[in-house]
């Protein structure tokens, strides 16, 4: 009789596996992360662990999810190591995804890293190119690089004035 009762509860594993396994829980998004299961809804939920707060599991499920290819993954861990939510503060990681995702062909990619090459922020300043890449990021749709072409690339025009701090040079 306990067996059986144990067998129900989901608690004993056979041959086929977990009888009841967790579904949909943020642990089980990070099992299913950390095994190498990314699939949209795995790359998804890490908006939703960061936006909760839980940035150590947001950063272990976008890390995994941007290592397999998903460039709206690289993007996000681009904004974790920009802000360093899970993580150090590091503007050379962030610049690091932000560049993988606009050599995929991602647009806020695109957009994100050209901001970075037009500040000098975590890369080589290069306004040039930077600009390129927001004109790119305009042609695809993104309407945040059509405001910043229409301001004349004018950053505070995307950023807040108080956020100056943050990229100016370190020395």
């Amino acid at each position: 009789m306990c067996l059986a009762l144990l067998a129900a509860s989901g608690v004993v594993a056979d041959e086929y596996g977990t009888t009841n396994p967790e579904e949909l829980t943020w642990q089980s998004m990070r099992d299913r992360a950390e095994r190498g299961e990314t699939d949209m809804m795995v790359c998804a939920s890490g908006y939703l662990m960061t936006k909760s707060g839980d940035h150590a599991t947001a950063r272990a499920i976008f890390e995994a999810c941007a290592e397999a290819g998903y460039t709206a993954a690289m993007t996000w861990m681009g904004y974790m190591e920009q802000n360093g939510f899970g993580g150090p503060f590091d503007p050379d990681a962030a610049a690091h995804w932000d560049r993988r995702a606009a050599e995929a062909g991602d647009p806020v990619g695109k957009f994100n890293y050209g901001i970075g090459l037009m500040r000098g922020f975590g890369t080589a300043q290069d306004e040039a190119a930077g600009r390129a890449l927001v004109d790119e990021a305009a042609r695809d749709g993104l309407e945040i690089a059509r405001r910043l072409q229409g301001a004349g690339y004018d950053l505070d025009e995307i950023t807040p004035d108080a956020d100056n701090w943050r990229y100016a040079p370190m020395f």
